[in-house]
């Protein structure tokens, strides 16, 4: 499978999908997933691919499913080494629903709020709420957007795919807050058997409407290109 696709230079991927983006639904709201396992660089991806639209001229809303967390109490529920609590509990999927993933629906109000909770301070944000330009395409990054209360919300999903071996390394390279290198630490443990439950359950690598090979960023290849 990841040989399927010929590697390109970044700037030729974000390329092409800018002008997807820029070209699919216009005048209407528009939702963007940026689907991935931890440290497989969704976030500077989602980034790229958002200036990259707003320079074919449509207007880009940004924001990340971290800024969806659930209160610290629920995220560890079911114990601060559960996998499962991992998966199931580290997002507020209502809310990413009701204050962002909804506004951009196709009959949409357009007012939405980037993120509702502060992790660091376990606390609620205070409510500011934007209102996105007509047409603007939402585009979001986070883990396990292929979850069945998230996937019928895509109008393009993207599935950035790498083995844990490739981004445990890249995701710990970010600080120390980040977690070990090794793939085998005990502290590990939580987060890849969490993110396998979401691979097994979900399949994003046969949903998402793009699936890319992120193993190599200078050289990613496109694996999937779905209607």
């Amino acid at each position: 499978m990841r040989d399927a696709g010929e590697a390109m230079t970044p700037e030729a991927l974000l390329a092409r999908l800018a002008a997807r983006i820029a070209g699919q639904a216009p005048g209407r709201f528009l939702r963007v997933g940026v689907d991935g396992v931890d440290g497989v660089g969704k976030t500077t991806f989602a980034d790229r691919l958002g200036a990259a639209v707003a320079g074919l001229g449509r207007p880009v809303a940004r924001a990340s499913a971290d800024g969806f967390l659930n209160p610290r109490a629920i995220r560890h529920r079911l114990g601060r080494g559960s996998p499962e609590g991992f998966y199931r509990d580290t997002y507020d999927l209502a809310a990413l629903r009701r204050h962002l993933l909804d506004a951009f629906a196709p009959d949409g109000p357009g007012r939405f709020r980037a993120a509702v909770f502060d992790p660091a301070a376990d606390a609620p944000l205070p409510v500011v709420e934007q209102q996105a330009a007509p047409g603007a395409a939402l585009l979001l990054d986070g883990m396990f957007l292929h979850r069945p209360e998230l996937r019928v919300c895509w109008d393009l999903s993207i599935f950035l795919d790498a083995p844990f071996a490739v981004t445990v390394p890249r995701g710990a390279a970010r600080g120390p807050a980040f977690g070990s290198p090794d793939p085998g630490a005990p502290s590990n443990r939580r987060y890849m058997e969490g993110q396998r439950l979401h691979l097994a359950e979900c399949v994003p690598a046969a949903r998402a409407h793009v699936v890319i090979d992120h193993c190599d960023l200078a050289a990613p290849r496109i694996l999937a290109w779905r209607p």
